[in-house]
């Protein structure tokens, strides 16, 4: 780490600069049109370690039970292309029950913020002028194991995920402790398959907990990607693969404690 002591005038003139820098981003915004929303893309978990998990769903859980006052349906929600307006996919998975999966020999359970990430990856394929095809299905679910231990682990974690919410929800400011941030992990398996290409899985691991610890350096990494990688983004909110693509990889790997691997 490189360290060095301004002195009153030098500060001065860096705080000069950096003031010309943001009006210089300011004045690029307005002169942009803008364009609709929105978030990161994910999951499909094997091991997670994260105190992130059940507080993320609670307040998930806890926003679902308020949508009136954010003016929103309960069909709306349940609009697995939400934030794709103007286009309606194929029918997706519901991924509400538990299931067996063929593709990797165990027993699946629902995945509490499963209905928030796909909205998002139907975006991000929609502003990256649908590259994963207009028929794209999408699902996350957790993989809980093989035989009848994974069926009996799967069926607790879908029971668990039933009481999520309610009273004794996590308060702002009662988020995980340090040592617990950095104790946590994950490890997702995505699985592509096509009929004209085949499959593919690739495994994405992290090395921090993924609600704080590692969100937290990727969301570090995605700012200066886009300032320095991507300028060229138009204005307004985006998911971050379709606003930097592969351009954001290499940070994350060289910065922020992920892996990718392609298993197959």
């Amino acid at each position: 780490m490189r360290v060095e002591q301004l002195g009153a005038s030098d500060a001065e003139e860096q705080d000069r600069r950096s003031a010309r820098q943001v009006g210089d981003v300011l004045d690029q915004l307005e002169e942009r049109p803008l364009r609709p929303v929105d978030v990161l893309e994910h999951d499909d978990l094997r091991p997670l370690r994260s105190a992130f998990f059940e507080e993320t769903a609670k307040r998930e859980l806890r926003f679902g039970g308020r949508a009136p006052e954010h003016g929103l349906r309960l069909d709306q929600l349940k609009d697995p292309f939400l934030l794709t307006p103007g286009f309606a996919g194929p029918k997706q998975p519901h991924g509400m029950k538990i299931e067996f999966d063929e593709d990797l020999g165990v027993w699946a359970a629902p995945f509490i913020m499963s209905p928030i990430n796909t909205r998002n990856v139907h975006r991000s394929n929609a502003l990256m002028g649908h590259s994963y095809g207009t028929g794209f299905v999408y699902d996350e679910m957790i993989v809980a194991g093989p035989g009848k231990q994974g069926e009996m682990t799967a069926a607790k974690i879908a029971e668990d995920n039933r009481s999520f919410g309610g009273e004794g929800s996590p308060k702002p400011g009662e988020g995980p402790s340090k040592a617990e941030r950095e104790a946590g992990c994950y490890d997702i398996l995505f699985i592509g398959s096509s009929k004209d290409r085949g499959k593919i899985s690739v495994a994405v691991r992290g090395d921090r907990d993924p609600g704080y610890g590692s969100t937290s350096k990727m969301i570090t990494e995605c700012a200066i990607c886009l300032l320095q990688d991507a300028s060229d983004v138009a204005a307004g909110i985006w998911t971050p693969g379709a606003a930097m693509g592969e351009k954001l990889i290499p940070r994350l790997v060289r910065n922020a404690g992920l892996t990718f691997k392609v298993e197959s």
